[in-house]
């Protein structure tokens, strides 16, 4: 059961990935995205990493990919004219994208596995420690600087996605603070004389 569940995760994932990218609907590339990030949550429960599984969920799932589908559907971009443009990138395109596979197919051939990194899987976890003990000791300790620079690329991503979205509409009045504190009382309020039985 365990080897089905695995192909049938693997195979969710590849699709969902294959067709994040050639999906012509930038909503539907997105819930492609969604469910080749579940797909890999399966993998990573398979592995016995059930924290990370449910951290995947939680921020990708739950968080970025959501943020990127309420980006898509609220920017109201133009996608012919964004496609025409691309077009005529595409060789370029094609060329970056076989030098790519070059050099992973170069990587993958000369890939070896180390004797060290074979002798470190025998062995035995140790039972008092949980694997989110450990994924947490090696976060905020060793790479705890990275960890951070990982929070501040968010935060930049997350500002980028506000700025996008916000978008000031003539149509309608808004406050302006800056002009409300930097006004001239005496230019705020005219007195008018008016004479009894006469008019405004």
């Amino acid at each position: 059961m365990s080897v089905f569940a695995f192909y049938l995760f693997a195979m969710s994932t590849i699709a969902g990935g294959l067709f994040t990218v050639i999906s012509r609907n930038p909503v539907h590339s997105v819930l492609w995205l969604i469910l080749a990030f579940l797909s890999s949550a399966g993998l990573f429960v398979l592995l016995g990493a059930e924290f990370v599984a449910m951290l995947l969920v939680i921020v990708y799932v739950g968080a970025v990919a959501v943020l990127f589908l309420f980006v898509v559907m609220m920017l109201d971009v133009d996608f012919a004219e964004l496609k025409a443009e691309m077009a005529r990138y595409m060789p370029l395109a094609l060329l970056i994208g076989l030098v790519i596979l070059m050099q992973l197919a170069i990587a993958f051939g000369a890939w070896q596995s180390s004797d060290l990194a074979a002798g470190q899987l025998a062995q035995p976890v140790p039972a008092d420690r949980h694997n989110t003990e450990a994924l947490g000791l090696i976060l905020y300790d060793q790479y705890f600087l990275l960890f951070q620079l990982a929070g501040l690329i968010l935060l930049v991503a997350m500002i980028g996605a506000i700025v996008l979205t916000l978008r000031h509409r003539e149509d309608i009045k808004r406050q302006n603070v800056v002009a409300q504190m930097m006004r001239d009382p005496a230019k705020a309020m005219e007195l008018k004389d008016i004479k009894p039985g006469q008019g405004l």
